[in-house]
């Protein structure tokens, strides 16, 4: 694939010179990836019980995009698609969570770093995984590190890391006379969080939370829960807002581009590592005040992290096929920089596909459990192809698919009092072969129109169009080889679990619960067999 070049590429284009010298016309370029952000959770997405004002300024000054998804929503294979312009079907290994990055797949910083760019990086890179070089050294996907910056927290389970000072670190390394690329992974929200937290230090109430999702109970402990993972997101949206200050201080915020979102949903039951709404769709904005025409507008045009990579090598002036990278199927945003529109700005963006295959294991032969969807025409539709399976993995192993936490132990004991409850089926339950929601009528995705007489003809067409792109990018799974994923190795300690569960070895893993485990196998119904 080659990127269509806008004016702005043409004219920054223009300015360096063949030796690849560096040039300060070219923008630098700042991403701020945050960890298990979810959509609407910002004061610019009218959010009243999550103050953000810093991510609502790039919004206003900038671009709010309000149809952004990751095609994955996990850690690692969302970033790698962010990285590499690529889905996650085409990613071989780092399309599974905790695997291993394929050599053959350059990053956009790598190549940045290769074209005269000062690349660096602070937090959570890609991860979690294992990236090595032909050596067999640690590659480093984002950039250098820059760590040394650390600083009291609002709770214990917050990371101590001072993003914004490492990052001050990194543009006094920066050599003043060339652009600069940086990764910013902030890791929070990302669990464990300090229970009661948000009341007790972020000094909100219980009832400041205007909806509960369709599929948790309306209880004392999940608003809590929610309340502290607000006290994590105003966290990070202060680290957001002292980098803007530096950057204004430096004379450097207007020829940056940044762009600010997270890997993928809350990590709650039935959003984060799932593919609905809550999951996929997420915070999304961009400034650039050099690069951006009549900013302070909401773009609904569905946009892709895929789009991403694409984004920042034509703003920096490069041809896709110029810089190494493998070819995909990402659109670069650089048309919206330039449209005064707020939709239909670009062809080809009427549709998202999404997909997963496996995440956390937790089930036999640590199998993942793939599904492929598309968003169109505000219906999301889903193919489950392996229905059999556990989609949160498997009860008597921890649900590993589903962060521990206090929501997640309410819904399961909830169900373990009175086995068949509506949450347990809706958040850990078995699911059909196809769903179809209708996202405008239910957000939460939670009444499957897939099975319903008038939604026939939608639902075919929807599955037809989704099949065609998924053949046309090559997916192992469209064509009988979708096993090769459940056959790459895992690069986490907590591989064969499930069978090294059943041989009674007790292990203990850091990110569920000790009462998440269920004594023994459940039937679908969610009763001990």
């Amino acid at each position: 694939m080659k990127a269509s070049l806008s004016c702005i590429t043409l004219a920054v284009a223009a300015a360096y010179s063949v030796s690849g010298a560096a040039d300060t016309k070219r923008p630098n370029i700042l991403l701020i990836l945050t960890d298990d952000w979810g959509w609407g959770d910002a004061g610019a997405y009218g959010s009243t019980w999550i103050k953000t004002p810093s991510f609502d300024r790039l919004a206003s000054e900038g671009l709010r995009f309000d149809n952004a998804y990751t095609p994955n929503a996990k850690c690692a294979p969302s970033r790698a698609s962010i990285l590499t312009g690529r889905n996650p079907w085409q990613l071989n290994e780092a399309g599974n969570h905790c695997g291993f990055f394929p050599q053959e797949f350059k990053t956009y910083p790598e190549a940045l770093g290769e074209r005269g760019y000062f690349t660096g990086m602070t937090g959570k890179g890609w991860a979690p995984g294992t990236a090595l070089d032909a050596k067999g050294e640690p590659r480093p996907l984002t950039g250098q590190a820059f760590e040394n910056r650390t600083a009291p927290t609002p709770t214990g389970q917050i990371d101590r890391n001072d993003y914004a000072a490492n990052f001050t670190d990194f543009l006094d390394a920066a050599p003043k006379d060339g652009p600069w690329c940086f990764w910013m992974g902030i890791n929070e929200p990302h669990r464990d969080y300090e229970y009661g937290s948000g009341v007790a230090k972020g000094g909100k109430q219980l009832t400041d939370i205007d909806r509960i999702p369709a599929y948790w109970p309306d209880t004392t402990a999940v608003r809590n829960d929610l309340l502290d993972y607000a006290l994590e997101v105003e966290h990070l949206d202060r680290h957001i807002g002292r980098v803007i200050t530096e950057l204004g201080n430096r004379g450097q915020l207007d020829n940056t581009l940044i762009i600010v979102t997270s890997d993928n949903g809350r990590p709650f039951p039935r959003e984060k590592g799932n593919l609905y709404e809550a999951a996929n769709h997420l915070p999304f904005a961009v400034m650039w005040k050099n690069g951006i025409k009549e900013p302070g507008r909401v773009v609904r045009d569905y946009t892709s992290f895929i789009d991403i990579a694409p984004t920042i090598l034509e703003a920096a002036g490069f041809h896709w096929d110029e810089a190494g990278m493998m070819p995909s199927p990402g659109k670069s945003l650089a048309d919206i920089f330039n449209s005064g529109k707020t939709d239909s700005i670009q062809q080809g963006r009427d549709y998202l596909i999404l997909g997963q295959e496996r995440h956390d294991v937790g089930r036999p032969k640590d199998q993942g459990y793939p599904i492929r969807s598309i968003i169109m025409d505000g219906w999301l539709y889903s193919r489950n192809f392996a229905p059999d399976r556990w989609p949160a993995g498997n009860p008597e192993t921890g649900y590993l698919n589903t962060d521990g936490g206090a929501t997640k132990t309410e819904i399961l004991n909830a169900n373990r009092a009175k086995p068949g409850d509506r949450n347990w089926l809706l958040c850990f339950g078995k699911r059909p072969a196809e769903e179809l929601f209708n996202i405008a009528n239910d957000p939460d995705c939670v009444n499957n129109l897939a099975a319903t007489p008038e939604h026939q003809e939608r639902r075919a067409a929807m599955g037809k169009r989704m099949i065609a792109r998924l053949e046309e990018q090559d997916d192992p799974r469209m064509f009988g080889r979708g096993e090769v994923f459940d056959n790459y190795p895992y690069a986490g300690v907590e591989r064969g679990l499930y069978e090294r569960l059943l041989k009674g070895e007790k292990i203990k893993t850091s990110w569920v619960n000790p009462t998440d485990y269920e004594p023994g196998p459940l039937n679908d119904h969610g009763e001990p067999k």
